[in-house]
C-alpha cells in the first residue's frame, strides 16, 4: 500500500496565489517569509489558558450563544480527521430539563504558532457555535470577529503547506513564556 500524499492545503485557491507559495517552498524560503510576517509565538500554552482565551473572545463577540463547557488542545485532531479545530454540541435530557454541552478542540499544532493564527482558528470554531455550515453567513461572522480572517486562514494554510513539504516548525516558546524562534538559540 502506498503512503498517502500530504493534503493540499492550498487546493481551491487561484494559481496566482498558490504559485508564489510553491516557488518559495522550492527555494526553501517560505519559512523565512512567514517569520518576517509573524515573528513571535503566542503564549497560550495550557488548556486552561486556551479556555480563558476562547471565553474572552466569546464574551466580546458572541454573548448570546450558549456557554462553552470545555476547550482543549487536541493532539489527535490533525492526524485522525484532517481537521485543525472541532466543535461539538451535545444535548441531553435530565429530568424535565434539556442540558447542552459545547466543546471546542484545537489541534495541538496551534500551541506553537503566532497569536494571529490561534485567533483565526478560535474565531472559526466560535462561529460554528452559531452557524453550522461554511456558508456566507459563517464567513461574515468570522470576519466580524477578525477583520483579516481570510488572509489569516490563507497564511495558516501556507504554513501547513510548509510543514507538509518537510519544513521545520517555525515558532516555539520557552517554559517561561518568552517567545523564541524554533531552532535559534
Amino acid at each position: 500500500m502506498r503512503p498517502k500524499p500530504p493534503p493540499d492545503y492550498l487546493a481551491g485557491y487561484p494559481a496566482t496565489l498558490v504559485e508564489p507559495v510553491r516557488h518559495l517552498i522550492a527555494q526553501d524560503r517560505l519559512g523565512e517569509v512567514l517569520l518576517k510576517k509573524y515573528p513571535l509565538a503566542h503564549d497560550v500554552r495550557t488548556d486552561k489558558a486556551l479556555y480563558d482565551y476562547v471565553l474572552a473572545l466569546k464574551g466580546e463577540f458572541m454573548r448570546n450563544v450558549g456557554q462553552v463547557s470545555k476547550v482543549i488542545f487536541d493532539s489527535k485532531l490533525q492526524v485522525i480527521r484532517q481537521a485543525l479545530g472541532m466543535h461539538t454540541s451535545i444535548s441531553r435530557v435530565q429530568g424535565t430539563k434539556l442540558k447542552s454541552k459545547r466543546e471546542i478542540r484545537v489541534a495541538t499544532v496551534f500551541r506553537e504558532m503566532p497569536p494571529e493564527f490561534l485567533r483565526m482558528i478560535v474565531v472559526h470554531e466560535l462561529a460554528h457555535l452559531k452557524e453550522g455550515a461554511h456558508d456566507k453567513a459563517f464567513y461574515q461572522l468570522c470576519q466580524h470577529m477578525e477583520q483579516d480572517y481570510h488572509q489569516l486562514e490563507f497564511d495558516v494554510r501556507v504554513y501547513l503547506s510548509h510543514l507538509a513539504a518537510g519544513g521545520q516548525m517555525l515558532w516555539s516558546a520557552t517554559p517561561l513564556g518568552e517567545a523564541v524562534f524554533a531552532g535559534v538559540e
